[in-house]
């Protein structure tokens, strides 16, 4: 903590606090940044994990994410959990010591353009960690974020802050089970079974869905999705194996267009097809044709909404198993080593990183 208290029994925040700063591609830091004042509506959260996503990865390895590009440096981060430290002072939000989960996102003012009960959708949305907008919108790898009260649910007693660590990204896998409709009794196929691929299972699973079939081009995510749920795994290469699933539901979640054309091939006829993996931007083949001929249900999801409350109840009374797919956690002084363990799939499943000083371990 800062080390000492402000009139009112305020704790005393540090100028500045160490953050994982991407600069350009290839270029990250640890740094220090200055810890913002928090205005009227926010309150400081003393980050404990913070799990490393797919789009910081490509922050630091190619400079963007998608189409957002980086034009100046950006901490990263938007998976992520902690204390309040300093609640919001005009009343909102949890108080002081209380554990917490952080919604990344605010969806743009006004309801034009998008149905107004999928906020993920507004054309102004900005998240946490993104440079979809200039000036960017930073994230909260940082010991101490400040962040809008409204971003915080407080975690039940007895759900750990590093199961918590999972909400975020659980949440988009809930959302993209929730686009399938009802999954229960059903057939389902996950292609890519990443930390989203293997939340996907463990949802299913929790969903109850019949049978899950699992596919990855390696062994470890294939086992992680063994362990949250599936009732059988599949590599990659297997066209024939994936064409013979015939599944209700198929969740595409390796973002690429040959884990879309496997998608397609092990759809059954009539079935759907959720894409949460996130393709390169630009034209992609497509086996259209088949989608087309099988009357296929082509489905889009995109992070989440208020599903993230269903999460943090399904995690508190343990009906979403999700525990195997963090399978490291590194120190904040290590975090160039935990990126370059996180972009690697075939030796990791979910990598967080830990802020807490040594003597909270």
């Amino acid at each position: 903590m800062g080390g000492g208290l402000m009139a009112g029994g305020v704790p005393e925040l540090p100028a500045a606090a160490a953050a994982v700063v991407a600069h350009a591609a290839g270029d990250l830091r640890i740094e220090d940044v200055p810890v913002s004042a928090p205005a009227p509506d926010e309150a400081v959260v003393e980050v404990a994990f913070g799990g490393i996503c797919g789009s910081d990865l490509h922050y630091w390895m190619h400079g963007a994410a998608g189409e957002s590009v980086l034009r100046q440096p950006m901490i990263l981060g938007h998976e992520i959990v902690g204390t309040v430290l300093v609640a919001a002072a005009d009343g909102t939000g949890p108080g002081p010591g209380t554990a917490v989960a952080v919604h990344p996102a605010t969806p743009g003012p006004g309801a034009a353009g998008y149905p107004a009960d999928r906020p993920n959708l507004s054309p102004g949305c900005t998240y946490l960690g993104s440079a979809a907008r200039f000036p960017h919108t930073d994230g909260a790898f940082t010991r101490y974020a400040t962040l809008p009260a409204r971003m915080l649910r407080p975690l039940p007693e007895g759900l750990g802050l590093r199961t918590a660590a999972l909400v975020e990204p659980a949440s988009v896998a809930w959302h993209a089970v929730s686009r399938a409709g009802d999954v229960a009794g059903k057939t389902a196929l996950v292609i890519g079974c990443g930390p989203i691929g293997a939340l996907a299972v463990a949802v299913l699973k929790r969903a109850g869905a019949e049978w899950i079939v699992a596919v990855d081009m390696h062994t470890m995510p294939l086992e992680i999705a063994r362990a949250v749920g599936a009732d059988e795994i599949l590599k990659g290469g297997d066209a024939e194996a994936i064409a013979a699933v015939e599944a209700d539901i198929v969740i595409e979640s390796s973002g690429s267009h040959h884990g879309l054309a496997s998608a397609v091939q092990g759809a059954a006829r009539g079935g759907k097809v959720v894409m949460v993996g996130l393709l390169p931007s630009g034209p992609q083949p497509v086996l259209i044709s088949l989608a087309i001929t099988r009357e296929l249900e082509l489905l889009g999801s995109f992070r989440f909404n208020d599903e993230i409350d269903e999460v943090v109840g399904a995690l508190a009374d343990g009906s979403l198993f999700v525990d195997p797919v963090v399978t490291h956690t590194f120190t904040l002084d290590q975090g160039l080593e935990a990126f370059e363990v996180a972009r690697n799939a075939a030796v990791s499943g979910k990598v967080l990183l830990d802020f807490r000083p040594p003597s909270e371990d």
